[in-house]
């Protein structure tokens, strides 16, 4: 059975992700920052379904949990097929509320983590295994209410150039998946519940709606399969036609 890794997966995309994988017969490690109710809530439906899955604690803005995240993985397991680099916060606004202490957590999580963990984890991806990204649709076009937000995923686009450039000859695929609104818990405070809001989310993109979690799933799964094995370097837009 081949394992994959999914951070931030005990809740919106990043669960929705954990349990389409498992659903495709993969060994899922549930990662998560702090609500270990909800990871193993993922786990147990997992289970429940006939699959196999354990919840891995780590908030990835703190190295030392990036370095204990690692080696969780490999006392669990030799190999790690895919990864899936989920885990990101949204916390910033314009760049004159911008503090300082917001912009270095949403580097620290959206970036730095994600770099230091993939690279503590690249020993145990074997060749032909997988590696995506999920950044998001503002990273192609100005964004200035959420500016360092919209830095860290421009930041985790050109990790993936380069490092798909670097494992090419394994035949490790690095990709992105860019969700573009997607109606999650994240966004719950200011899109559910309110008609203008979400006609407004709706409007931003083509086919007029938001997005669903488990439709960034979908494309997260075809990047991990072996459908996708001559793509790499890429980025899978899943906003809907957002900003055309």
């Amino acid at each position: 059975m081949k394992t994959a890794l999914v951070t931030g997966a005990s809740r919106g995309i990043g669960r929705a992700i954990a349990l389409r994988l498992a659903g495709d017969g993969f060994r899922v490690a549930a990662g998560y920052a702090a609500d270990e109710t909800a990871a193993k809530e993922v786990v147990s439906l997992i289970e429940g379904r006939g699959g196999v899955a354990f919840a891995v604690q780590a908030d990835l803005g703190v190295l030392e949990d990036v370095h204990r995240l690692a080696e969780r993985l490999r006392q669990e397991t030799p190999v790690l097929d895919v990864l899936v680099n989920n885990a990101g916060i949204a916390a910033s606004g314009p760049i004159g509320q911008e503090t300082p202490e917001t912009y270095d957590r949403v580097f620290a999580v959206n970036v730095k983590g994600l770099f230091f963990l993939t690279r503590q984890l690249l020993p145990l991806i074997p060749d032909g295994g997988r590696i995506v990204n999920i950044t998001s649709g503002v990273a192609r076009i100005a964004f200035p209410e959420g500016i360092a937000y919209a830095m860290s995923k421009g930041a985790v686009q050109t990790f993936t150039l380069a490092l798909a450039k670097e494992l090419g000859p394994r035949g490790i695929t690095v990709n992105n998946v860019a969700p573009g609104i997607i109606d999650t818990d994240a966004n719950a405070a200011w899109l559910r519940g309110d008609p203008g809001a979400e006609a407004y989310a709706a409007s931003r993109h083509a086919l007029n709606r938001v997005g669903q979690a488990d439709e960034i799933a979908n494309a997260v799964a075809f990047a991990a399969s072996e459908q996708a094995s001559f793509i790499t370097g890429s980025t899978i837009d899943a906003t809907g036609g957002g900003n055309l």
